[in-house]
């Protein structure tokens, strides 16, 4: 596509602004729309445009100068959706509903989702592939395939361009742009707190899985080419199709290769605490990402763990300098 203007909610967390910068860097406009609940302003790339507003309020930022709309403001942590289902339904949904009316409203017709590998559940077979079975665990899941539906409505009846990219575990950083969860719940960054010195030890949830270390095997993508999967996905949708694509390396990685590709890269040791099974928690969860690879033409460039890790690395020295830590 030739240069456009994009509209990016949520392009204040950690993959909305990777994605934020990869569309400037290919030459686009870009608009970021955050709330700032959980994003941080320094994650907004230089160049981009930035609104410190709800994404239930697009309408008011909304016009027909947009060419599309990527959308990343949701809420993510799987636990907190249990305790607290409402906010999921309230934000997540609520507000993709009402982005969706803006959209009608001001004629744009082009929009990438994020969405996610949670909307499976249960995986009822290894690797994943977009007709299995959705059934979501948690709120949170449930919240991400309520708004894959909406969207698929939205594409039949009013003629919306549109795709969800499901992901399956996001690493990596892409330059000043990384994980600065609060609390922070993704196994990669905890591992690299504990090579910092800032936590004593890493928890591995159970180690008597099917696998061969007996510990949970996940599909991890960089997040850069994750973002570059946007960019497709936005040239590739078509009027009146609602695309849905999984994202993932179609490889895993267990928990214990993630502790030691750490302790490889970092040079520092990371002690290791065994507990207790997670409920809920599959052995495998690998993707498919076939159906990527033949609408989008996106193949990830970075699928080795330990580029991934070395990246966040790099990261996570960097904020704690900041930090003076």
């Amino acid at each position: 596509m030739s240069t456009a203007k994009y509209l990016v909610t949520g392009g204040a967390g950690y993959i909305g602004g990777v994605v934020a910068a990869h569309l400037l860097e290919a030459g686009h406009r870009v608009t970021v729309l955050d709330d700032l609940s959980t994003g941080f302003r320094e994650g907004v790339p230089g160049g981009a445009d930035f609104i410190e507003g709800r994404v239930q309020d697009a309408a008011r930022y909304l016009d027909a100068s947009y060419d599309g709309v990527l959308h990343f403001a949701a809420f993510s942590q799987v636990g907190e959706s249990v305790v607290d289902p409402e906010k999921y339904w309230v934000n997540n949904v609520g507000g993709t509903m009402a982005l969706l009316a803006a959209m009608r409203g001001a004629g744009v017709r082009r929009l990438v989702f994020s969405s996610t590998a949670a909307t499976y559940g249960e995986p009822v077979s290894t690797p994943l592939t977009e007709t299995d079975p959705t059934a979501p665990t948690s709120p949170y899941g449930a919240s991400k395939l309520a708004v894959d539906h909406m969207i698929t409505g939205e594409a039949a009846a009013h003629g919306l361009a549109a795709a969800s990219l499901r992901y399956f575990n996001v690493a990596g950083a892409y330059g000043r742009h990384g994980e600065r969860h609060d609390p922070e719940s993704h196994l990669i960054p905890l591992v690299l707190q504990v090579a910092l010195g800032r936590r004593p030890s890493i928890s591995v949830y159970g180690d008597d899985y099917p696998t061969p270390d007996g510990t949970c095997v996940r599909d991890y993508i960089h997040v850069a080419d994750l973002a570059e999967a946007h960019l497709l996905a936005m040239d590739a949708i078509t009027p009146g199709e609602h695309l849905i694509c999984n994202l993932g390396n179609g490889n895993g990685f267990s928990v214990r290769e993630v502790i030691e590709t750490v302790r490889e890269v970092t040079g520092h040791p990371v002690p290791e605490v065994l507990a207790a099974r997670r409920g809920g928690d599959p052995a495998v969860l690998v993707a498919s990402a076939a159906t990527a690879r033949d609408r989008l033409g996106w193949k990830p460039s970075r699928p080795e763990l330990a580029d991934i890790v070395a990246d966040a690395w790099d990261f996570a020295r960097a904020v704690g300098a900041e930090r003076g830590a």
